[in-house]
Order: structure tokens, then C-alpha cells, then sequence
């Protein structure tokens, strides 16, 4: 099996196989991050996500609750809901023949099927998947016999309090489509040995061996690392007007916090503003990543306003690394490729990030 401070093989970044077998061990099997709450403000609120191969409708139902409900009409399968978002009224009705569901999944109405021998409507209520709120983000987990997202998040208890991150607003999304495997995105997250090469712009502003990692094996992973003197926060200018987000104070104003949760959040904590990161694997060579920042909303709602300063700095460092992972995804289809040896503190959490992997997946 791969040593756990080597790359992995080829066939980890390119193989249908591994992809299909990660969909099932890991992607029907763990939390995964599919948005921010505050997308779904109010009742009816919804949006579509693919999630392990499912189409899956994230809304809010008339409770509050956060449901996710697979997009599938159980009469004849029809997908329910075509629009990527929007506000449905008081319930969700088929298309195709009626079949009408309230929006916690409960069939409601089903057309002239009173007449139908031992149909009974409580046994045909939209299919479920689990799904929570942990900090303001919304995570489902397919596995209806999975632990809860509660005991799943409980490592983390207390950790990212004082970044306000349940009230934090979205100011900016974008979408990258990038060609390489998800492996090779999260990999290089975890590590900034590429950065004076590949990301002059970030090591004039942060020391690529600076600051130090507090999680170092299992699902969650991360550590923070150092502003130079003289600079407040990751931006195009190295400063910032903004104020810190919530109790953010002390060392913490001259950090930038890095960490991923497996298998998709990879999430960016600054002293004024948190980016994260959720990977969506589209093929073994192919991943779709959806980028966000987020923002203090008292300073959102400040006359001029701008978030531009930490999006566009972001933006060039995200192509950058989208670009280098996708000229590693290249070398992965060569015949010549072997795994390689890891620099054993630099890479250490990229090591761990494919050691979690290959447990998910039975081959540790």
C-alpha cells in the first residue's frame, strides 16, 4: 500500500475505479459541506446540489429546519426541481403527474391513487438525507445510518468561536472549473512549499515556513500562519480599513488560519475575513470548486463598502494554484510518473490529508 510520506500512485488521480470507489466510501459516507445557512433565510428557500451522485434539494422547511431531499418524485422519478435556486410556496409538486410533497418531504396529495390497493401516503414521502448546520454552514450526510453531524463536528467544539462565523455574510462567489483531481486541490491547501515559486504576490505578505499546524492527522487538518510586520491581513495592499471579525485579537490579528475538513471544506480564516472553499469531483481529472468570502454584515452595511481587496487577491492565487494542480494532473497520465517523497514538515499535512483517504477507502 502507498507510504504515508510518498505521493500516491497514478491511478489515485486518474482512475475511474478509485473515483467510484471514493464516491461510495467517502462522498455517501461523510459530512459534506454543501453551503452557508444563510442561503436559505426563509421558508421555501432552496437550492440544488449533487452530492455522491445524488441531486439532493437544500430548503428550508416551514419549522426552520434545514432539510435535504433527494430531487425524486416517488411515483415515476421525476426530477421535482429543475431551477438551480428559488422559493418554493407552501409545497413541492411533480411536474409530471401532481404528486405533491410538503417542503419536510411528507407526501401530501397524490392523485386518484386512493383508488390504488395498500397505497398509503405516510409510505411515500420524499427520501432524506441528513443534514445540519454546524458554524452557519450546511452539511448532509447520505448515509442515514451515519453518526451525527454533532458527534462528527465535536473535535472541533470551541475552535473557530472567535471568528463569529454563524452571523459572517457572503459578499462574493465564484466558480472555478479546474483539471485536476480533487486529491491534488486539497493536497495542495495543505501545504505552502509550492508558494515562493508559484505565489510571489502571497509570500511577500505571509513567510511560506512560517506559523504552525494543531491538527495534524485524522479528518480535520490545519494550522495558521504569519503576516510579515507591517501587514493586517491578506489582500491586494497587505492592509485592511475592515475591522477584526468578531473577538479576533492579539497574535490572531497577524495569522491567517488554514484548515480542511474532510472531505470537502477547505476553510480560510483571516483577522477580517473568512474564504472557504467546497470541491466538487466531476471526474478523476476534473473538479469543480466553489470559492466565497465572508464578511462581518455590520461592515458590509458601512458606506464604501468593498470587498474587492480580498477577492481579487484570492482570484489570482486560486488560478495559480488551479493551473500548477492541473500541470501535476498532466504528469500523473505519464507513464514515467512514480510516486514521489514528500518534504517531511512542509507536506506533512498533505501526507495526512491522503493518509484519511486511504483509511476511508480500506487501503491503509
Amino acid at each position: 500500500m502507498p507510504a504515508a510520506l510518498n505521493t500516491l500512485p497514478s491511478e489515485y488521480y486518474t482512475a475511474d475505479a478509485i473515483l467510484a470507489a471514493e464516491t461510495e466510501h467517502i462522498f455517501r459516507k461523510r459530512w459534506m459541506c454543501v453551503g452557508r445557512a444563510a442561503e436559505i433565510a426563509s421558508p421555501g428557500d432552496y437550492f440544488l446540489r449533487a452530492v455522491g451522485g445524488d441531486n439532493l434539494i437544500i430548503l428550508r422547511d416551514r419549522s426552520g429546519t434545514v432539510q435535504a431531499l433527494h430531487n425524486v418524485c416517488r411515483h415515476r422519478g421525476t426530477r421535482l426541481c429543475a431551477e438551480a435556486s428559488g422559493q418554493l410556496r407552501e409545497t413541492i409538486q411533480c411536474p409530471y403527474h401532481a404528486w405533491t410533497y410538503a417542503l419536510d418531504g411528507r407526501l401530501l396529495g397524490a392523485p386518484n391513487m386512493n383508488a390504488v390497493a395498500d397505497f398509503d401516503k405516510a409510505e411515500h414521502g420524499l427520501y432524506r438525507a441528513q443534514a445540519g448546520v454546524w458554524q452557519g454552514f450546511i452539511f448532509v450526510n447520505l448515509d442515514a445510518a451515519g453518526e451525527s453531524l454533532a458527534d462528527a463536528m465535536a473535535p472541533l467544539a470551541g475552535k473557530f468561536e472567535m471568528w463569529n462565523l454563524p452571523n459572517l455574510q457572503r459578499a462574493q462567489r465564484i466558480e472555478y472549473d479546474a483539471p485536476a483531481n480533487w486529491k491534488l486541490l486539497a493536497e495542495n491547501y495543505s501545504e505552502c512549499y509550492h508558494c515562493p515559486l508559484v505565489h510571489p504576490a502571497l509570500e511577500k505578505l505571509s513567510p511560506h515556513d512560517s506559523g504552525n499546524n494543531d491538527l495534524i492527522a485524522g479528518p480535520f487538518l490545519g494550522g495558521f500562519m504569519d503576516l510579515y510586520d507591517g501587514h493586517s491581513s491578506l489582500t491586494a495592499t497587505g492592509g485592511t480599513s475592515r475591522p477584526p471579525l468578531g473577538r479576533v485579537c492579539g497574535a490572531d490579528l497577524q495569522r491567517v488560519h488554514y484548515y480542511s475538513l474532510f472531505p470537502n471544506l477547505l476553510l480560510s480564516l483571516h483577522p477580517d475575513y473568512v474564504m472557504f472553499h467546497t470541491l466538487w469531483p466531476q471526474s478523476p481529472e476534473r473538479t469543480l470548486i466553489t470559492c466565497e468570502w465572508l464578511f462581518d454584515a455590520q461592515a458590509m452595511a458601512q458606506p464604501g463598502f468593498d470587498a474587492a481587496d480580498a477577492v481579487e487577491f484570492w482570484d489570482m492565487t486560486n488560478r495559480q494554484d488551479w493551473h500548477i494542480c492541473g500541470e501535476t494532473q498532466a504528469g500523473m497520465r505519464s507513464r514515467m510518473y512514480r510516486p514521489g517523497k514528500l518534504q517531511s514538515e512542509q507536506e506533512l499535512l498533505s501526507a495526512a490529508f491522503d493518509a484519511e483517504v486511504l483509511k476511508a477507502l480500506g487501503h491503509a
